[in-house]
C-alpha cells in the first residue's frame, strides 16, 4: 500500500533496520512515490550511515527529478511470517477496583482512584495466568497526530554541573534546599529563627521551620528531634503520648519539616526546649487537582530494561514491542524509560559472570537493536540509572555525546536523572530511583517495602524531595542548586530501580515503579530480591487512569 503518511514512511523504515532524521521522513511522504522513494534510500544508504539522514534523501529525491531514479518499486511491507511472531495478543492484568477486588472481568488493571492504591503480590499472584504471544500486523496501523504532541523537560542537570566537591558546595546546596523547602512551609506556620526562638521568654507558643539534624529517643521513650536553620539549632521534644508521635518514625535525616508548640519554662535561660502540639511536612496539598491531557493519548512507562545481562528477557521485550505495532497500542504515542538501560560493568561484586555482553559500549549498541523494533513515530525520552555509564553521584546528567550518538535510534530524547517530563499538559517526574532503598531500609515496613514500592514513593512526595538523606547508600553530588526537590507537585511520579512493580494515588499524584525487563540474577537471589519482570505500565494522558500488560512468561 502507499507510504503516505510519516507514520507509515517511519514503520516501513523501522522493519527495515533504519531510522531517520524526521525531515528526512517528511521529505520521503512528500514524494511523489514515497515507495520507490523509500527504497532508493534505503538501497543507497552509506555503509557508516546510522540513520537517514535528510541530506541523503534529498540527493536521491533529486536523481529522481532529474530523470535518474530507477529504483523498484515497492509492493508494500513484506507479508512473510516472521519465525519469532507467530503470535495473538497479550493479556493484561487481572481488573481490580479500588478495593483490590477483581472487577473489570476484562483482564486489565486500573489504578485505584483518590487514595486508593494497588500492586502485585510478592509471588506476582496479583498478574493472573501469564501472557500470550503477539505478532505484528502485516502494515502499521498506527496513525499518530503529530501536530498534538508536546514533551518539554525541566530540571535537567545536563551541562549545567557546578560542583567541585569544595566545602562550599555542600554549603550551597543544602541552604537552597532549605530555603526552597522552607517557603512551602511558612505559608502554613508562623515560623521564627532558631537564634530568635533561643531568646525568647518561656512558657510562650511559636513555631520551627528546620533541617533534621539529629533524631534520638530519651530514656523515658520521648523522641528528641534537632532541627537546624540558617541561623543555629535547636532542640523539640515529640512526647509519646501524642497522636503524631509515629511520625517520628518516618522522619529522615537532612529533610525539612516545620514543628508548632510550646517553649519550656526555662527557654531564656539557654536550656530551653520546644514541646512540639503539631508537625508538618512540605507535602503535597489534599486538594490537588492534576492536570491531564486534551486528547485520547496514552504514554508507556518502563524502567531496568539490563541489557547486556544474562537475564535480560529479550522475548519479552520484543512481545512488548511487537504489541506497540497493533491496534490496540495505536494510542501508545511516548515511551519513557526511567534508567537503567543496560547492565553496565563493575556495578556490583562478581558481576562479570552474569553478563552477556562485557563491554559496556556493545551493551549500548545492543540496547539500542532492542530500540529499534519499537514504533519509530513514538516519542521516546530517556534517563539514566545507576547501571549507566554516568556519574553515580544524583542529580545525574544525561549521557555523553559517544553514547547519544549510539542511542539516537528514532530520534530517542535523552535528560538527566531526575527531570520533570511535561507531556501534552501532564508533569511526569522521572526518577530512577536508588533513594527508595534508603527510604525501605530507614522506616518501618508499613511505611516502606520492596513488596510495595510505591509507599516509599508516597513518602518522598510527602518530603518534596526524591533524595532526602545525605551520607547514605544514595551518592549525592554538590551544586549551587538543589536539583532534587519538588519546587513543584507532579501529576504522575515514575521511578525504577528496585525491580519492583508497585502503583497507587498519593493525595491524588499517581505513584509507579514500572518494574523491569530483567529475570532474577544469582545477585538479587543473594539479596533476596524477586523481581516484577517483563510489565509495561500504560497510562492514559487525558484521565491518569492506567494498565499493566504482562509481557513474561510466568
Amino acid at each position: 500500500m502507499p507510504l503516505e503518511t510519516p507514520a507509515r514512511i517511519v514503520s516501513e523504515l523501522t522493519s527495515r533496520g533504519w531510522n531517520a532524521d524526521r525531515e528526512a521522513v517528511t521529505l520521503l511522504a512528500g514524494a511523489d512515490d514515497p515507495n520507490a522513494a523509500l527504497e532508493a534510500v534505503v538501497e543507497r544508504a552509506p555503509d557508516e550511515a546510522l540513520k537517514l539522514s535528510s541530506a541523503h534523501v534529498e540527493e536521491v529525491l533529486a536523481e529522481f527529478e532529474a530523470g535518474n531514479g530507477n529504483a523498484p518499486v515497492s509492493s508494500g511491507p513484506d507479508t512473510g511470517t516472521n519465525p519469532k511472531n507467530e503470535l495473538g495478543s497479550p493479556d493484561e492484568t487481572k481488573g481490580v477496583d479500588s478495593n483490590g477486588v477483581d472487577s473489570s472481568g476484562d483482564g486489565a488493571v486500573a489504578v485505584a482512584g483518590n487514595d486508593g492504591e494497588t500492586s502485585p503480590d510478592a509471588d506476582g499472584s496479583e498478574f493472573g495466568d501469564g501472557v500470550t504471544d503477539v505478532s505484528r500486523p502485516d502494515e502499521s496501523v498506527r496513525d499518530p497526530d503529530f501536530d498534538a504532541r508536546s514533551l518539554e523537560i525541566e530540571g535537567d542537570i545536563t551541562g549545567e554541573s557546578t560542583g567541585t566537591g569544595e566545602y562550599d558546595d555542600f554549603v550551597s546546596v543544602f541552604k537552597d534546599r532549605f530555603e526552597r523547602l522552607s517557603k512551602q512551609l511558612r505559608s502554613r506556620v508562623n515560623a521564627r529563627p532558631t537564634s530568635a526562638v533561643q531568646s525568647m521568654p518561656g512558657g510562650g507558643d511559636t513555631a520551627i521551620v528546620g533541617m533534621v539534624s539529629d533524631i534520638r529517643s530519651t530514656a523515658s521513650g520521648h523522641w528528641l528531634v534537632e532541627l537546624e536553620d540558617t541561623s543555629g539549632t535547636y532542640p523539640c521534644l515529640i512526647m509519646k503520648d501524642r497522636e503524631f508521635a509515629d511520625t517520628v518514625n518516618e522522619l529522615l535525616h537532612d529533610e525539612v519539616i516545620a514543628v508548632e508548640g510550646t517553649l519550656s519554662d526555662d527557654n531564656d535561660d539557654g536550656d530551653g526546649i520546644l514541646f512540639v502540639d503539631d508537625l508538618y511536612f512540605p507535602d503535597v496539598p489534599r486538594t490537588y487537582k492534576p492536570s491531564t491531557a486534551d486528547r485520547h493519548v496514552q504514554a508507556a512507562l518502563i524502567s531496568d530494561v539490563h541489557v547486556g545481562s544474562q537475564e535480560f528477557m529479550a522475548d519479552a521485550w520484543s512481545r512488548f514491542a511487537d504489541w506497540l505495532h497493533t491496534e490496540e497500542a495505536e494510542r501508545v504515542e511516548y515511551l519513557l524509560v526511567a534508567g537503567d538501560m543496560v547492565e553496565g560493568v563493575g556495578v556490583y561484586p562478581d558481576q562479570d559472570d552474569e553478563l552477556d555482553i562485557i563491554d559496556i559500549y556493545e551493551q549500548y549498541e545492543q540496547f539500542s537493536e532492542y530500540l529499534k523494533e519499537v514504533p519509530g513515530d513514538m516519542e521516546i525520552l530517556m534517563i539514566p540509572g545507576n547501571h549507566d555509564a554516568v556519574r553515580l553521584a544524583e542529580p545525574q546528567p544525561g549521557f555523553d555525546e559517544e553514547l547519544r550518538d549510539i542511542m539516537s535510534v528514532h530520534d530517542a530524547r535523552i535528560s538527566g536523572n531526575p527531570s520533570t517530563v511535561t507531556v501534552e499538559g501532564v508533569d511526569i517526574l522521572m526518577y530512577h530511583g536508588v533513594s527508595l532503598d534508603e527510604v525501605i531500609a530507614e522506616l518501618p515496613d508499613d511505611k516502606a517495602s520492596y513488596d510495595d514500592p510505591h509507599k516509599a514513593m508516597y513518602q518522598l512526595l510527602k518530603k518534596r524531595h526524591v533524595a532526602p538523606q545525605f551520607g547514605g547508600k544514595t551518592r549525592l553530588a554538590p551544586e549551587e542548586k538543589d536539583y532534587l526537590v519538588m519546587d513543584t507537585v507532579p501529576d504522575v511520579f515514575h521511578t525504577g530501580h528496585v525491580h519492583k512493580l508497585g502503583w497507587g494515588k498519593y493525595h491524588n499524584v499517581l505513584a509507579v515503579n514500572s518494574g523491569c525487563w530483567q529475570a532474577q540474577t544469582d545477585f538479587q537471589k543473594s539479596v533476596n530480591i524477586d523481581p516484577d519482570a517483563g510489565y509495561a505500565p500504560i497510562l492514559d494522558l487525558d484521565t491518569l487512569d492506567m494498565t499493566v500488560r504482562q509481557f513474561s512468561r510466568d
